[in-house]
Parts: structure tokens; sequence; C-alpha cells
């Protein structure tokens, strides 16, 4: 596939961690596109990934979402399981710029509107108190101890 976009590495990355189980709505994938990156691509740049990837035969619409085709979960199957996030848009990238065409496929057409919507119910629902699962958990205080410092052994009772 040339030429190959970085918001097209997001945004497998990104269906590959909400689509797990069922497709995932547009709101889903902009929310874990945002925890993959740190930030929402833009609306035009994920309309024509979205473009991209389907022609290609990568992403797929079913029932009212999106998934990843057997081709992009053996592509994402393929990355190392202990990276971090920017290594594997490197990793995607790479498998990205190796695929091939085969045949011709179905290409989703996003509206404006449509992700405009998304990303606005994304925004939404960060601020609502109710339980976000794609936020990653905050990591505990750590004690401030020096190596080697442990509690001496108490006197030997006779």
């Amino acid at each position: 596939m040339y030429p190959v976009h970085d918001v097209d590495a997001i945004l497998l990355l990104a269906l590959s961690l909400s689509a797990k189980r069922r497709p995932a709505e547009l709101v889903e994938i902009i929310a874990a596109a945002e925890l993959a990156q740190g930030a929402i691509p833009t609306e035009s740049k994920l309309i024509e990934s979205f473009y991209r990837l389907s022609a290609y035969g990568l992403i797929c619409e079913m029932d009212g979402g999106y998934t990843l085709t057997p081709d992009a979960q053996q592509m994402m199957a393929g990355l190392r399981r202990k990276a971090d996030n920017p290594e594997r848009v490197f990793g995607i990238k790479e498998c990205l710029a190796d695929y091939n065409l085969n045949g011709e496929h179905a290409a989703i057409l996003l509206t404006e509107e449509q992700l405009g919507a998304a990303v606005l119910a994304h925004r939404a629902s960060k601020n609502t108190t109710g339980r976000n699962l794609l936020v990653p958990k905050p990591k505990a205080a750590e004690v401030n101890q020096r190596p080697g410092q442990r509690k001496p052994f108490p006197a030997r009772r006779r």
C-alpha cells in the first residue's frame, strides 16, 4: 500500500483496541484513537483513512459498526505485545507498506457530520461521571524508599 499515512496506522490500532469482540461504533473508535495517540485526528484525515483502508480491504462495515478484516487482524497479530503506542504505529506502518491489494473491496464513505457527531459524543462522554473504560488506569503512587534499606531484624528471644 502506497503512500502510508500516520492516520492509517492510528486508525488500525484504534480499531484493534475498540473492535475486539464486536464491531465498534464511531464514538468507540475515536475514543481509542485518542487513547492511542493522545489527540483526535482531524475529521477530514479520518474520512480519507476510512476510505483508503476500506478500499484496500482492511476495514469493513458490519452490523452498524466497523471492524478489521482477517488480513488486518493478521497484520495486528504480528506486532509485539509489549511495545508502546509509537512503536506499534511504526510497526503497523511497516506492515501497511508491505501490504498488497487483493481484489476490489467496497469503500466506506463517511460524512463530516457523522464524524463530527461522534467526536462531540466522545467529548461529552469524557465529561460525564460515568466510567470510561478506554482511559488508562492511574498509576499507584510510588513509595520513595531507597533500594537496600530494610527494617532491622527484631532482637531474638531466649
